[in-house]
């Protein structure tokens, strides 16, 4: 099986973002609108957009999450973000539903800058425990772009770490967009929040005080496994673990887009901790000129490595049975 651990719902009828609209003008003000969308309307557009290239690319399942740029944790306050994400994640439960056998939900957290992250417990209590979702993304930046939260390995967190844990749900690491003019969103923002939580990690103890906690850092890893021995050499400089014994709870994706990085990524971290994703339909959608593919066709990049079958059959399916223990259940279910 081929588990695609990184998927947006990109493509959700222009009816969604109309709502998100309507809710962000009436802050401030009640705001009881449901959100119309037909089941036909959703058929249209997966059968058309993730599920034709599934089976055009030869995926089985895609981990499946509302749009990471649309999360927008800084507009308004915690119950603009809580009806936001409860609408979204509604309506990823719909395409679950629709189609089990191509989609596993994993939700979008209520998060607002400055606000306690325990506030979020209780989406995801209902996300994973009432509707079967087996992960959610975290942000490690609510501010989107400016970093106001307390880092990620401050106790700040530890509540919602200890609800991942007691529900054995890991967390995906996933910005949203950049509010900050110096950082475009998908080719700075979103590479700088995966390598900062892993520069968090190297520094603390987080991993100590969770040995049960589980990421995965999407994005090829950020920079670190490109910069691997900066990072090694950081953590000897503070007198810190070698950043190896880090990747016992860390998965790093494969969403690279060429085949130089696809390979330094594997022969730098190993197949162990190497977890197959796209992230199609998503940041990057246009056509290779070099190659005639789609840059987020990212299994040819793994067929092409020099692999036992055994270490591909790890980055295609076994590390995600480990990073997302629901998963095999889920699986089995449908």
């Amino acid at each position: 099986m081929i588990i695609d651990v990184h998927g947006h719902y990109t493509t959700a009828p222009a009816e969604l973002r109309a709502w998100r609209q309507r809710q962000i003008a009436a802050i401030g003000s009640p705001f009881n609108e449901p959100l119309t969308i037909s089941d036909d309307q959703l058929r249209q557009t997966l059968e058309a957009g993730q599920i034709k290239l599934q089976r055009d690319r030869g995926t089985d399942v895609t981990l499946f999450s509302p749009t990471a740029g649309g999360m927008e944790h800084h507009v308004g306050t915690f119950e603009t973000s809580l009806q936001w994400s409860r609408t979204v994640n509604d309506l990823i439960y719909r395409v679950c539903t629709l189609y089990p056998e191509n989609f596993i939900p994993v939700c979008q957290l209520p998060q607002s800058p400055g606000v306690d992250p325990a506030t979020c417990i209780e989406e995801l209590e209902r996300c994973v425990n009432q509707l079967g979702f087996v992960g959610c993304n975290l942000n490690p930046d609510p501010s989107d772009g400016y970093w106001t939260d307390p880092p990620m390995t401050n106790r700040y967190w530890y509540p919602l770490y200890e609800k991942l844990v007691e529900l054995d749900v890991p967390a995906m690491i996933h910005v949203s967009g950049s509010c900050n003019p110096n950082f475009h969103g998908t080719g700075a923002h979103y590479i700088n929040g995966d390598t900062t939580f892993f520069m968090q990690l190297i520094l603390a103890d987080l991993l100590k005080d969770f040995p049960a906690l589980k990421f995965i850092i999407p994005h090829g890893g950020g920079a670190v496994p490109y910069h691997w021995g900066r990072y090694r050499g950081i953590a000897q400089d503070a007198g810190r673990p070698a950043p190896e014994e880090l990747m016992r709870n860390v998965w790093f994706d494969t969403c690279v887009y060429h085949q130089k990085g696809v390979e330094t990524l594997v022969e730098v971290m190993g197949p162990d901790n190497v977890i197959f994703a796209s992230e199609m339909i998503g940041a990057v959608r246009g056509v290779d000129a070099r190659t005639g593919r789609y840059f987020d066709d990212t299994k040819p990049y793994v067929d092409a490595l020099n692999l036992s079958e055994a270490d591909r059959g790890t980055i295609f399916e076994g590390n995600a049975f480990k990073a997302y223990p629901r998963l095999a259940k889920k699986l089995a279910r449908q």
